[in-house]
């Protein structure tokens, strides 16, 4: 390969490489060390390879290029520079470049057909069986019939394989004990639900196979399926077992540069230094568009108008949207009956005992290789503890079919908003449309899930809902579409629905009205969509309904280009927001114990959900070590009936488990008499001690924290010869700390209190100021005139809110909801980005259960919280 790139010694290099060709016989051919598309990337082509190196521009010296040749070069330009005869054997060697990706045939593994069998023998038997299972006086009639449909187009589709490996991983985990469920597509499948991989019963719901699997598509379905977040590991590791790392491994997906990495990278490759870099990506919100860049950067402090300042922003621009690195998709698992390396290469992975594909899953999807999604969900985890916790505070073993359905008060509590730590219906925007919507039933959960979506609000589909819900608006379907349409009152909200549009007034195949469902993402995007708008136009037409429907449909479906949601999605996880709503409703003492030690999960952080569980009447208790385990755990309650929640020293920051294991291993052995004593016992550094101490949760031992904190830090950890005969010292009493410096700390070591909330100490200073608190504005009259203050404990700005911050704020007796229009969010970014406690001026609404306050002025009272640290949770 002959590279000539005008660096000065072209002439002698290919005079060079010709007398060696000549020598050994071997042909030359041109080439063009290609870096970059276009000679004007090489600024960028440099801080790519900075960044790569670990160092500025201005130090990686001969590791950059020494010009832009190394780009696609013109035709007449390489003709200049290249012999006719190397040019001529590149076009030769390209033309003999005939490989196609259709070459690659993928086989599907033998283990899971057992020896008598064929895959579809094997398929039928254990649907049979397990459609004995789920209906043991037999399967209504419908049912059958789908699922002798779904194993004739499975068998000649030749998918049985795949369904029998997921049947396979599903069977491992439940062996295990470890919560699992299908969801996505697959939850419309009678089979699956017959196989026990998903939970969404047939007999109750409207199911559309062609969402899953159909004929026109041709290419392997999709399962996914969620495992407890803490013991996915197992299951991964089971694949691995089952088939070999040779045959087995994670897909990777490719993760891209985003505004705040790129303003990293590029910053650092320019040589700007680190506080400059951290003032400027630290000024930069997920709302904030790359227009504003300039005008973020000039509010801490940097010039735009200089050029060093100018090219950070330029090459932070073009850099957005770069391919970053490769990480490890969530779950998604390649496995095949042969050596993978043959058809992709693999390489390990960070994580010990893990393979990973070099390709991304959509290349996947292209070739047709089987993916089984092993996906992890905190949700599943929380519940099964929720759960054991319950069985054995009851006695007797305590699962999900345990759950009783249909239970009024579950229903009148979500009603009621009152859903803090409820899996999906926990956010600001459900909250606020569970009043509203008013489930009573489990199909209204489906529709909440999936109601709160981009699609169904940005398609106008909403309003329309609730107001025929609540009598507003009489419900009419258009002819013909009822059987589409009746279940969500003649309004479309989930794809399954658009896609029987389709089918029915339109007059497409199943596999055409998936092909639409896939290019609703992209119906803004891609040109070729345009065709499905014609189409369903010209088959509504053709079928006598108006152009004004039609148009109106169309519409509706580029709602749904941003994000709809499956039926049978919503309805999987409608399962899991039910057990989880009951278990709070009945069970709150072993729902938050659940939820602490399942973290990090969800909107809300152990302190929050803390404070909702004790206003809902939970006892909570300290962490302690005369009591405590790594976990948080259940005891007996000041009520009989009631336990108490025993929080865990894995809420203390600086414990590791193994600390902990040893802390409960030396108690059970006997009860500790002092510190020393746990310090010995325990084999406890002073570096552990002080943490304890810090937690608070060495009360028992000590008496108050000040009194921990001074024992913890006189221990130091004895020689061996005086750990048998521990040194015997006079105690040093100190005076208790005041309350405002225990809560402090609490929150320091704990991230929450079981003491006083911080704004009750602040409550007078706060009335002085006439700024209410939660509970004084909870039934204040709509419209009026307000101001409140609180810890900011979530920032939120959906894509679907036209730029609207929403903000909750968070004091001594609850919350208070804050809407920040766009207006004011510019106005007053800096307190509204930087505040932890933030006062607001505006206008109390309040419409039946919906109350929020939209803010006219913002104030930063940060100042007044001291020392205490605090943290929000920012969403996109």
């Amino acid at each position: 390969a002959v590279e000539l790139l005008t660096s000065g010694g072209d002439r002698r290099r290919l005079d060079a490489l010709q007398a060696l060709g000549s020598e050994l016989g071997l042909p030359l051919v041109a080439a063009g060390d290609v870096h970059m598309h276009a000679r004007s990337r090489r600024a960028l082509q440099d801080v790519l390879t900075a960044t790569r190196l670990g160092t500025p521009v201005e130090r990686a010296g001969f590791a950059l290029f020494p010009n832009g040749e190394r780009s696609l070069r013109p035709l007449a330009r390489l003709a200049d520079l290249y012999p006719p005869e190397l040019i001529a054997a590149t076009l030769e060697i390209a033309a003999r470049c005939a490989f196609s990706l259709e070459e690659l045939r993928y086989e599907y593994p033998r283990e899971i057909v057992p020896d008598g069998h064929t895959p579809a023998s094997w398929l039928r038997h254990l649907t049979e069986q397990g459609r004995r299972q789920r209906w043991p006086a037999g399967a209504p009639a419908a049912v059958e019939r789908m699922v002798a449909h779904e194993l004739e187009l499975i068998e000649e589709l030749r998918y049985e394989a795949y369904f029998l490996t997921v049947h396979d991983i599903v069977s491992y985990a439940r062996s295990r004990g470890i919560l699992c469920q299908g969801r996505g597509s697959a939850a419309n499948s009678a089979v699956c639900f017959c196989l026990g991989i998903t939970e969404v019963d047939p007999a109750r719901m409207s199911l559309l196979f062609e969402r899953f699997i159909s004929r026109e598509r041709n290419e392997p379905p999709d399962i996914d399926v969620d495992f407890e977040h803490e013991r996915r590991e197992e299951v991964i590791q089971y694949l691995y077992t089952r088939y070999g790392r040779d045959r087995a491994a994670l897909t990777a997906t490719v993760i891209t540069y985003r505004t705040r990495s790129a303003l990293r990278d590029v910053g650092k490759a320019l040589g700007f230094s680190l506080d400059e870099i951290e003032r400027a990506s630290g000024n930069l919100q997920w709302w904030d568009s790359q227009a504003a860049l300039a005008e973020r950067l000039q509010e801490v402090g940097l010039d735009p108008s200089t050029r060093r300042v100018q090219q950070w922003l330029e090459l932070t621009r073009t850099l957005v949207g770069f391919p970053r690195h490769l990480s490890q998709h969530t779950g998604g698992f390649v496995l095949s009956r042969g050596a993978l390396c043959r058809m992709v290469p693999i390489e390990n992975a960070n994580m010990p005992d893990r393979s990973v594909i070099q390709w991304d899953k959509d290349d996947l999807d292209a070739l047709g290789l089987l993916k089984v999604d092993v996906l992890a969900l905190g949700m599943l985890t929380a519940l099964r503890k929720a759960m054991d916790f319950i069985g054995k505070w009851r006695g007797q073993p305590f699962d999900l079919p345990s759950i009783p359905r249909e239970d009024p008060a579950c229903y009148e509590m979500m009603c009621r908003a009152d859903t803090i730590g409820v899996f999906q219906i926990e956010s600001r925007a459900q909250m606020s449309m569970l009043p509203r919507l008013k489930p009573r039933q489990f199909y209204d959960l489906v529709v909440e899930v999936a109601l709160v979506r981009p699609g169904p609000i940005q398609g106008g589909m909403v309003h329309p809902y609730l107001r025929r819900r609540q009598g507003l608006e009489p419900i009419d379907y258009p002819r013909g579409l009822q059987a589409a349409l009746k279940r969500t009152l003649g309004v479309p909200i989930f794809q399954e629905q658009v896609m029987q549009i389709a089918m029915i007034a339109a007059g497409f195949t199943a596999g055409e009205a998936d092909d639409l469902r896939r290019s609703m993402a992209a119906w803004r995007r891609k040109g070729d969509v345009h065709k499905f708008k014609e189409r369903i136009k010209a088959g509504m037409r053709a079928n006598q309904y108006s152009p004004e429907f039609a148009e109106q449909i169309c519409q509706q479906i580029e709602g749904f280009g941003s994000y709809g949601f499956p039926e049978s999605h919503a309805a999987s996880f409608a399962l899991l927001v039910y057990a989880s709503a009951w278990i709070k409703c009945h069970e709150p003492a072993a729902f938050l114990a659940g939820l602490l030690n399942a973290q990090p999960l969800g909107f809300y952080s152990p302190s929050q959900l803390v404070q909702d569980a004790r206003r809902h009447g939970v006892e909570v208790r300290p962490p302690d070590v005369m009591c405590s385990t790594w976990d948080c755990s259940l005891e007996p309650g000041q009520a009989p009936s009631a336990p108490a929640v025993r929080l865990g020293l894995r809420l203390l920051a600086g414990l590791s488990p193994d600390v902990a294991q040893r802390i409960v291993t030396a108690r059970q052995q006997a009860p500790f008499t002092d510190v020393d004593d746990l310090a010995r016992r325990a084999d406890l550094d002073q570096r552990t001690l002080r943490a304890l101490a810090a937690g608070d949760a060495l009360m028992s031992l000590s008496g108050h924290r000040r009194q921990q904190v001074w024992e913890a830090s006189a221990l130091h950890r004895a020689p061996p010869l005086l750990r048998e005969a521990p040194v015997a010292e006079a105690p040093l009493a100190l005076h208790a700390a005041p309350e405002g410096e225990e809560i402090v700390f609490d929150y320091a070591s704990q991230g929450l209190t079981l003491r006083r909330h911080p704004l009750a100490l602040l409550r007078p200073q706060l009335s002085e100021q006439r700024l209410l608190s939660a509970g004084e504005l909870h039934d204040f009259p709509n419209g009026r005139l307000a101001r409140a203050c609180g810890i900011v404990t979530v920032r939120q700005q959906p894509g679907t809110a036209s730029g609207v911050v929403f903000v909750t704020l968070e004091d001594e007796t609850g919350t208070v909801n804050v809407i920040v229009w766009p207006a004011l969010k510019e106005r007053q970014r800096r307190e509204l980005v930087h505040s932890r406690l933030l006062a607001v001026y505006g206008v109390w609404q309040r419409e039946g259960e919906v109350r929020h306050l939209v803010a006219h002025r913002l104030r930063d009272l940060t100042p007044l919280l001291g020392r205490l640290s605090t943290h929000s949770r920012d969403f996109h």
